[in-house]
This record gives C-alpha cells, sequence and structure tokens, in this order.
C-alpha cells in the first residue's frame, strides 16, 4: 500500500521540479504569419485578346503561414500562400491598355530536412488554385479572358540563417513549378457569348502539364529583426503561361516585396 502511494508522489515532484515538467521532452512547434505587399513589372499576353504583348505596372499583396505540425517527428510543416495581385499594362503603340488581375491561393505540405546547423531543406506537395481576369479596353466583341486553374505541384523551400552585425537573420528561397492540373480556355474563334449563351459544347476545360503550360514561382527573401519587429524584404518572380486550343497566354511578374513577420511557439 505505501509503496502504491510513493509513486504518484514521486511522480508529482518531478513534474513540479523539472523544467516545464515531464512534458518538457516534447519541443514547442512554431507558426509564422507573415505579410508583404509590394510592386514590379509585368508582361501580359493572351491571343484570344491581343497579338501584341503589354507591359506595364503591378501591385502585389501576400500573406503566407507556415506551421509545424506533430507529424512525422515534427518534420512535417504546412504552408499557406495567398497572393493578390492586379497589373496595369500598354501595348508597345501605347494607345491600348490591358487590365490584369489574379488571386492565388496554395497549400503546400513540406517534410523538413537539416542538411547544417544553418541550412535547411523542406521539400513536397502542393495544391495551387488561380482564378482571375484580363481586360483589354480597345476590344469590343472579346474585351475578357477569364483566367481559372488548378494544380498539384512540386515545391521546395532552402532556409539559411546568418549572423550579421551581431543580429540573426534568415535568408529564403522558394520555388514552386505545377506538375499536372487543368485550367478554362474558349477554343480558338470562340467568343463566350457562344460558350455560355448558346451552350455551345466545345473543348474548354484543358489538361495542364509541363509541355504546354510551364510554370514557376519562386520568392527570395531576407528576414531580419528591427527592434521587436522582424522584417521582410523580398522578391517575387511569378511566370505563369499556357498554349492550349491554339491560344497562347502568359504573365510574366517581377515584384519587390516588404513586410513582417510573426512568430509563435505552440504546445
Amino acid at each position: 500500500m505505501r509503496t502504491r502511494l510513493i509513486i504518484p508522489i514521486i511522480i508529482s515532484i518531478l513534474c513540479i521540479i523539472m523544467p516545464g515538467g515531464l512534458v518538457a521532452q516534447q519541443a514547442a512547434r512554431t507558426t509564422e504569419h507573415a505579410l508583404s505587399i509590394g510592386a514590379g513589372l509585368t508582361n501580359v499576353f493572351d491571343a484570344y485578346l491581343s497579338p501584341l504583348e503589354y507591359t506595364g505596372a503591378e501591385f502585389r499583396i501576400q500573406r503566407e503561414t507556415l506551421r509545424q505540425t506533430t507529424k512525422m517527428d515534427g518534420k512535417l510543416y504546412v504552408q499557406t500562400l495567398l497572393n493578390l495581385h492586379a497589373s496595369y499594362s500598354e501595348n508597345p503603340a501605347k494607345n491600348a491598355n490591358m487590365y490584369e488581375g489574379l488571386l492565388s491561393w496554395d497549400l503546400n505540405y513540406l517534410y523538413k530536412m537539416e542538411l547544417s546547423p544553418r541550412l535547411t531543406f523542406l521539400a513536397g506537395g502542393a495544391l495551387d488554385l488561380n482564378a482571375g481576369a484580363i481586360y483589354n479596353e480597345r476590344n469590343s466583341n472579346n474585351p475578357a479572358q477569364a483566367k481559372v486553374s488548378g494544380h498539384i505541384a512540386a515545391t521546395g523551400l532552402f532556409l539559411y540563417q546568418f549572423r550579421l552585425f551581431k543580429k540573426e537573420g534568415l535568408l529564403r528561397y522558394q520555388a514552386s513549378v505545377p506538375l499536372m492540373g487543368a485550367l478554362f480556355s474558349p477554343e480558338y474563334g470562340e467568343s463566350y457569348y457562344e460558350i455560355f449563351g448558346l451552350n455551345h459544347k466545345g473543348h474548354h476545360i484543358c489538361l495542364a502539364t509541363p509541355f504546354n503550360a510551364l510554370s514557376l514561382r519562386q520568392t527570395l527573401s531576407v528576414d531580419f529583426p528591427i527592434k521587436k519587429t522582424t522584417v521582410r524584404v523580398s522578391y517575387i518572380g511569378d511566370f505563369q503561361q499556357a498554349n492550349v486550343n491554339n491560344l497562347k497566354s502568359h504573365v510574366w511578374s517581377n515584384a519587390f516585396m516588404i513586410g513582417y513577420v510573426k512568430s509563435f511557439q505552440l504546445p
């Protein structure tokens, strides 16, 4: 009877005197939230709207969450990326304008691999969803083109911790490449009135692969502390293109961003 009483007492004492109790053996999980805004240059081409390339400026907002899970001994991370960008561009003669906007959402599952004490690589798969439109103010019959697509992508994220002026910084590089998916496109010479008004049964949902829709979204960023705030300065290269239904299109953008990062520790 005494033994049965002593054992629970010993366990209770250990829980009190050990740092964080017995739960201290399990490391805390991290979650990061980042918000960045910026601007850059864009190149827009859509054969459905115009045979010319349009160039101009874009505005972009990015929201990122990177969360460590309890799966695979804490090495599995879940990342969500929300990108919203809008652009205004002109044709080479500067007598016509194009307006473009796109909302993209990425859900990434990443496995963490420590290559060195300061270098970490996270790799995995992603679900990439995009929705937006392009509008050409010069056109009358076909003034707009919808941009809707979804892909399964491969993604990788490098993290390198460095020290500068006695402060710790973080250099990041991430790239995502769509592998397979589907996108919406009218057929060559077909109007939206024929698709939705006359209910033409054409080939409007097209298979997207690297052979007909080779695309790349990459981000290079640096995180560094300023007082109690972590600032993020980044470059985003977003190169989306497709060639389906005999219609070529691309939206290439290069943007420079600035924002902040907040980190949380979860039990």
